[in-house]
């Protein structure tokens, strides 16, 4: 049973002095923030009136161009938002210049680092200085293989500031999925690091760059920021100069070039579940607009709040986390096991910071609350106003973890959204109560619905989760994609005009929503997004291996990877196989695509098409019925994947 007791409601002062409720009397005097179906109604049945105001009161720098803000606005895909305006995404990230601190980078060791935003604007001078020098223009991509550091939130600026489109992953991807994301966009500049530290080791990132640059041609310049040395040996690596050595010194103006609403800004990746990974297109415009409503109204961020998100360079929370500088906030960047030295070390970093907002997975939570860790009895955590949770459904047992253990008083907004839309259609809202297990609303601007198969809205009971509207952060396309089959395919193609986007969810008595999970095949442990065709790629590289099938079960209130593999005739899982098959797997993509079981099967099951079941054989495993299993060539099959004793322990 739902629970009919909030864990928490806000105090009238919060709902007073919360940005949400100056928007409100801004745009509906009528309306009262804490009355947010109202308010989300409006923005929905009014979205050209809604947007134009949220860039009015964000006050975007830029034109906005004379109206009207919203053309074809009955297409998705195929509308367009602010057809006349002209903008860029840095400069708004940078109006504020003074000397209070921007960001702070802290790595797994300890080591800090801080730059002011009067620093943060000089440095992103002098490196789109040096991009300028080397000929790079709007549009050009410039890609980050690196850590989540100081350097990386400046090459992005600086990238941005001229019109050139960021791209970045994070430095656990192998060479193979380095190139499986940038292979496939052509980058003109590579930003990397000399490596990375993580659960107590160092990881050196140039021998993976040196040996993936000869299938990067496009490359023509490499760019290393000292993060294992202070002086790394570069000299293996074509074409390649240190950060520093790089950047123009005398440049003290930052030169931004103002583009069309739709100019692209960052590619983004899917998780790769059907081959190499999606390459999603955002525009400018869209990812800023997005952002600020969801940090100004949905997460309340102003000044003098110190943001933390515990995320790689490789997933959408960091774009989301750095946006935030336009908030005037300053933002804390953690590099590292999130677990090291010990299960609750980020949340000692509130303490020591003084952070504001945290925000992390549900599967850390989780991790802690299975760990008995008791943050409140050790840390002074008064300083926290809002914790966010994202990446996987928060469990209710979690959320009352929370407030017992980790703080009273504090908003928990679990949010959901994606890479897709760089933004989420679930938020949190400091001026609602927080109930056990529920995100608390939909966001703002986003027709949200709960639909049956054919389409049709759910009112009371689970379904897929659709957006009926269009938004300004709807992608402009996947790369390399010129007819948009594939975009529309991903989202469009099931029901037309409407974005299906892969939840199965239902809307509460609160009118908040409760995320039951995905609704497709992806791999999702602690929160990480994992395509099984990325640790297909993989493992079928072996000469063992035959076949191979990946799929998440349900375990300890998250899930975990479960890898099947059919081997030659006559060869047996081994340790030392199954050791080879996680080194390969760990080597070429990231710890997190490693299995926590590896099963031998003597068959995989296919559809009669030759794609892999893997859905049907999710539904084995946790004891669920089939209903086409007549669809598969080999459907006997499944019987082989039932009661397994491997999946009980």
């Amino acid at each position: 049973m739902p629970d009919t007791q909030p864990l928490w409601s806000p105090s009238q002062a919060r709902i007073d002095n919360a940005a949400i409720t100056r928007f409100s009397k801004a745009v509906q005097p009528a309306l009262l923030s804490t009355d947010y179906p109202a308010l989300h109604q409006w923005s929905v049945r009014n979205r050209e009136a809604f947007w134009s105001a949220l860039w009015d009161f964000a006050g975007i720098i830029g034109e906005k161009g004379s109206p009207p803000y919203l053309v074809n606005g009955d297409r998705l895909p195929g509308s367009q938002w602010f057809p006349n305006a002209r903008l860029n995404y840095a400069e708004n990230l940078l109006r504020r210049r003074d000397d209070a601190v921007a960001l702070v980078g802290i790595l797994e060791n300890g080591a800090r680092s801080e730059l002011s935003y009067r620093e943060l604007y000089l440095r992103v001078a002098q490196l789109a200085a040096a991009l300028r020098r080397d000929g790079v223009e709007p549009g050009d991509r410039v890609v980050g293989y690196l850590p989540n550091i100081i350097d990386t939130v400046v090459a992005m600026l600086a990238t941005t500031s001229i019109g050139a489109v960021w791209s970045s992953c994070s430095p656990d991807f192998g060479s193979d999925g380095l190139l499986d994301r940038f292979g496939q966009i052509a980058p003109r500049i590579l930003f990397t690091a000399d490596g990375y530290m993580y659960n107590g080791v160092m990881h050196d990132s140039l021998a993976r760059i040196t040996a993936a640059l000869p299938q990067l041609p496009s490359v023509q310049r490499v760019i290393v920021a000292p993060v294992l040395q202070s002086q790394p040996d570069i000299a293996g690596i074509r074409d390649s100069i240190l950060f520093a050595d790089y950047c123009v010194d005398d440049a003290t103006e930052c030169e931004f070039v103002r583009l069309p609403f739709d100019h692209p800004l960052f590619i983004l990746y899917s998780s790769g579940t059907t081959g190499k990974p999606k390459c999603i297109v955002h525009c400018a415009g869209g990812a800023l607009l997005e952002h600020q409503k969801e940090h100004l109204l949905h997460a309340d961020l102003g000044p003098d709040d110190v943001v933390f998100y515990y995320t790689t360079c490789g997933w959408m929370m960091w774009n989301w986390l750095v946006s935030a500088l336009a908030c005037g906030s300053t933002l804390l960047l953690y590099d590292g096991s999130p677990v090291c030295p010990q299960a609750d070390s980020l949340l000692q970093l509130v303490e020591q910071e003084r952070i504001t907002v945290f925000g992390t997975s549900a599967r850390y939570i989780a991790s802690l609350e299975k760990a008995g860790a008791r943050p409140a009895a050790h840390y002074n955590l008064g300083s926290l106003k809002t914790i966010l949770s994202t990446g996987s459904p928060l469990s209710a047992e979690s959320f009352r973890y929370v407030y017992t253990h980790i703080r009273q008083d504090v908003l928990l907004s679990s949010i959901a959204g994606g890479t897709d839309l760089l933004g989420c259609f679930v938020s949190g809202n400091p001026c609602l109560p927080v109930y056990a297990g529920e995100l608390q609303c939909k966001g703002l601007g986003m027709d949200v619905d709960i639909v049956a198969e054919d389409g049709t809205s759910i009112a009371h009971g689970k379904g897929e989760l659709v957006c009926r509207q269009s938004f300004p952060s709807v992608p402009i396309g996947f790369w390399n994609d010129p007819d948009n089959r594939q975009f529309h395919a991903a989202y469009f193609a099931r029901l037309p005009n409407i974005w299906a986007h892969g939840d199965y969810a239902e809307i509460t008595g609160h009118a908040g929503l409760i995320i039951h999970g995905r609704s497709d095949a992806l791999l999702n442990p602690g929160g990480i997004r994992i395509g099984t065709a990325e640790i297909y790629r993989q493992v079928e590289k072996l000469p063992a291996i035959l076949d191979s099938l990946a799929v998440a079960q349900q375990w300890d209130a998250d899930s975990r990877i479960i890898l099947f593999v059919r081997l030659q005739d006559g060869m047996e899982l081994t340790h030392a196989l199954e050791a080879d098959i996680r080194q390969t797997i760990r080597t070429n993509t990231t710890p997190r695509h490693v299995p926590a079981r590896i099963i031998q099967v003597a068959d995989i099951p296919r559809t009669r098409t030759g794609k892999v079941a893997e859905l049907a054989v999710r539904k084995v495993i946790h004891g669920e019925t089939v209903s086409n299993a007549e669809t598969l060539a080999n459907p006997d099959s499944l019987e082989l994947y039932r009661d397994l004793p491997a999946l009980r322990t």
